[in-house]
């Protein structure tokens, strides 16, 4: 697919410079020179106004002097990227008002930051952000997500340190490396003829439908996948199977791989454990759909990598 890349995380000119990670000394040298963006329990910070995008920090900003675990990004012309976790920082009561569930969309201020930034869910903004912002915040959530959850060796259970500037953990007792994981996901257009499936998980906000997707297993090819997954949630089986484009999904840490496939049947036998209901679209639906103009379904959030797949089902820019 000749647009794969422009999805959202779809990647940038950021050189992540691997090669620098297990120097200390020029990690360090790159630090004092480096811009930093500041992660608050998964949150991103948001500078608005007339440019908008990720607000990044010199190293020496008052708002870092609190900051946990830093990962290095990599290089944009030259320039280090960080980023930083600051979530041993509590906000003030009133200010804090997280809201759990499917997005939370309260914003928190640091009283070290002006007005025009916040901490804010990075589903909310992801198609605000210029490619280089999106990759980095993509890859700092998920980076940090993954220490905050391994700080223990899955060998043999002693606490872990991080290395190689944030993207390893070593074991001092008995010396295993633990690295990021990236969860494989199959998310497919599964077409009938002029017709679309579509599904949703319980817990999504009313009216939400999204394509079928489902995580890829242990010595299964995502071909194998896209086809176990769709017979599973909808009973529907499926034929070849052709890969699309693939997207970071930092939420927590999943690599979407975009296929198609045509539908060799069409009576739908969904699985109640897997989702809460599934259905076929027209194009012309779907197209009101994705307009907001449908009376029942809503559409995939714009940024996901269901509504780009859609979207360029509908314009015929598959190829």
């Amino acid at each position: 697919m000749r647009l794969a890349e422009t999805v959202t995380f779809g990647g940038s000119d950021l050189d992540r410079a691997a090669a620098w990670r297990g120097d200390a000394v020029r990690i360090e040298a790159f630090w004092a020179e480096g811009r930093v963006v500041p992660l608050w329990r998964g949150k991103v910070l948001l500078r608005s106004g007339d440019e908008a995008g990720l607000g990044w920090l010199s190293p020496t900003h008052p708002v870092l002097a609190d900051a946990g675990l830093r990962v290095f990004l990599g290089l944009q012309a030259g320039r280090p990227l960080f980023a930083v976790d600051l979530s041993g920082w509590t906000p003030h009561a009133d200010k804090a008002a997280v809201q759990p569930g499917f997005f939370d969309p309260s914003e928190q201020r640091h009283p070290a930051l002006g007005a025009d930034h916040a901490f804010v869910e990075l589903r909310g903004v992801m198609t605000r952000l210029s490619p280089l912002d999106a990759e980095c915040a993509a890859t700092a959530r998920a980076l940090l997500q993954w220490h905050s959850t391994h700080g223990f060796c899955a060998v043999c259970g002693a606490a872990t340190t991080v290395a190689m500037a944030g993207w390893q953990r070593g074991c001092g007792a008995c010396g295993a490396s633990h690295f990021p994981r990236t969860d494989p996901v199959v998310i497919m257009l599964v077409t009938r003829g002029n017709r679309l499936l579509l599904g949703r998980s319980p817990g999504w906000p009313e009216g939400m439908y999204s394509l079928i997707a489902g995580f890829v297993e242990p010595g299964e090819t995502l071909e194998a996948a896209v086809r176990r997954e769709v017979v599973e949630e909808t009973g529907i089986r499926t034929g070849p199977v052709r890969y699309l484009a693939s997207q970071p999904w930092p939420f927590p840490a999943s690599l979407m791989f975009g296929c198609q496939t045509e539908a060799l049947d069409e009576e739908i036998q969904v699985d109640p454990v897997e989702i809460e209901d599934a259905l076929w679209v027209t194009r012309e639906e779907m197209v009101r759909i994705m307009a907001g103009g449908h009376e029942r379904i809503k559409s995939p959030r714009k940024g996901a990598i269901a509504h780009f797949l859609i979207a360029n089902w509908l314009a015929d820019r598959l190829e």
